[in-house]
This record gives C-alpha cells, structure tokens and sequence, in this order.
C-alpha cells in the first residue's frame, strides 16, 4: 500500500516541501530501503523509528519497504523526518487511513521510546506551509511557540508519536497551539539594560550616538576593561524599534541554528552577539553565525556584532 505525507526540510534558512512516500508489499525477508538522497542521519532514522513503533505497540512492515524522500534531488541532512517517516509506515500497513492526512504536514525528530524531539527550523517550516496551502502542521511541542506565530497554519505540539497518531486521526487530547504573537509584541524593544546606564565616556557614547543615528559602523580600540564591551552591549538599546517584521527575520536564524530561547517564539529586542577574544577575522566578518543576515537577505540594522576590539553594526 502507497502512502504520501507531506514534510520540509531545511535549506540554510528556508524550508523546502518534501514529499514522504512509503510503499509496502509483500516479501519472505522484512526490509526497509530508504530512497532520495538521505544524508547518514536520515539514513539512520530507520531504526530509531523501527524501535519507536515497537514500544509504542504498533506493527512493524513484514515484507518490502520502501521510503521515498521527494524530491531525489535534494540532500536530506536533518532528524526532522522521523516523524513522518513513522506515519507514513502506519498509513502503509494499514494502522492508519490513508484520508486522514489531508492537509497535514509533519516534523519531528524521533527518540527510541517514540518521544518527540524538538528540531531546527521550524518558524520557517510554519510559513512555508502557509505559502503552500497546508492549513494544519504536527511539530515536536518544544517547538510549537515559534510555529504558532503563522496565524494562518493550525499548529500542532506532540511530546510523541502516539500524540501525533491520535491528532491525525481524531482522537482529540491535543489542541491547536494559540498564536504568540500578541504577548511578544507586548514586551518588543524592552531590555533589561540601557544606554543610559553609562555614567561619563561622553566622547564614545558621543560617537555611538551618531553611528546608531546614522547606520554607521564603529571601531572601538583600549585596554581591557575601558568598557568597550559594556557600551556594544548597549548599543542596540538607542538603534530604531525592532520592526516585527526585522523580529520574524532574526527569529528564523536563531531557530535555524538552533540557539532560539527555549519557550521563546519570537525575539522581542535586537540581537547582541559576542565571539570569543580568538576568533578570526575571517569568521567574523565572513564566515560563521555573525553573516547570516546578510548572506540570507534579512533587513539590515538587525542587531550588534561586536569583536574584542572591533564593535559594529550589522547591516
């Protein structure tokens, strides 16, 4: 029996629609292929998922598997289609009707006890699923803050795979995840520190003042303990209001690499960034998480980027 699910993977920052078809038919030895360019940790979720419906009671296939991961020509490299993968194989042997899928997607990475594991990317799994028409999205419930932000995409948590089982089918339990957004707009630009907490260095608050006005880069150069990093810190506290539409294009990043603040949906104030006193001057300025933005497009004036002796504006 063919089932088809839908899914995304993660290119950079954007999500891309991938298509889960599992085939089963009948065969005297059980074996699962997995097809469409699958990374090694794609290539390894079949045994997480295998051992994951076996303590979750479901029926394993008997015969010839096959797992499609369309399209063929794209790498899949993330754990996020454990879950589908999963659903897929129960639509398959029958577990599950195949009609109860319409207009669902899925992700979530899959431990061996069939728990759900929170994954990267997945803000931008939420809109890509709204730009294609998918009305409902099953993500691990780590992740379901930042999903929920797409208003217009009803978004599912699950701690487990019997939890998303019970969504797809109707069994209830689990409702949509409210949108966030209302809350973080609340508390957008407040934070905790402020520039003017700086008592005296008039000429470098002078010249921060200018750059921030201005959209100018700085070059702050003393000794250790001048305050060079406790004015960058402060820097982004006196840079024009964090736009929601500059927060959703920050978020994303974080979510992608993974470093978004657990319970956190949406970043609310400009980001600081601090790299260590060794780092190069080739990963900062061309390499590593301080480029993004502007490798990716995001609207400029972003947040801080800030050198042990060099402080500036991203943009």
């Amino acid at each position: 029996m063919l089932a088809q699910l839908n899914t995304f993977a993660l290119v950079g920052i954007d999500a891309v629609p991938v298509q889960v078809e599992v085939d089963t038919t009948p065969a005297q030895i059980p074996k699962t292929v997995l097809v469409g360019l699958p990374e090694l940790v794609v290539r390894e979720s079949i045994h997480r998922i295998e051992r994951a419906l076996v303590n979750l009671g479901y029926r394993l296939p008997t015969g010839r598997t096959v797992v499609n991961l369309a399209p063929a020509d794209l790498r899949k490299d993330a754990g996020a289609f454990d879950l589908p993968i999963a659903v897929g194989i129960l639509v398959a042997t029958g577990q599950i009707t195949a009609d109860k899928l319409d207009g669902f997607a899925s992700v979530g990475e899959l431990a061996l006890d069939g728990s759900v594991r929170p994954i990267a990317g997945a803000l931008s799994m939420s809109m890509e699923a709204r730009s294609k028409g998918t009305t409902r999205i099953i993500v691990p419930a780590a992740n379901a803050r930042e999903a929920a932000v797409v208003r217009e995409v009803e978004v599912f948590g699950v701690s487990s795979l019997a939890e998303a089982v019970g969504i797809i089918v109707g069994a209830g339990g689990v409702e949509p995840v409210s949108p966030p957004t209302d809350e973080v707009e609340g508390r957008l630009n407040r934070y905790d520190i402020d520039f003017a907490d700086v008592k005296g260095q008039e000429f470098a608050k002078r010249a921060l003042t200018v750059a921030a006005a201005g959209g100018h880069n700085v070059i702050m150069l003393g000794s250790p303990g001048s305050g060079k990093t406790m004015l960058a810190r402060r820097l982004p506290t006196i840079l024009p209001p964090l736009t929601p539409e500059e927060s959703l294009g920050t978020t994303r990043i974080y979510s992608a690499v993974g470093k978004l603040p657990a319970g956190e949906s949406l970043l609310s104030t400009r980001p600081f960034r601090s790299p260590h006193h060794t780092i190069s001057v080739l990963s900062m300025i061309k390499g590593g998480f301080g480029s993004w933005p502007q490798a990716q497009g995001i609207p400029g004036d972003s947040g801080v980027f800030l050198h042990s002796l060099v402080a500036s504006r991203t943009g």
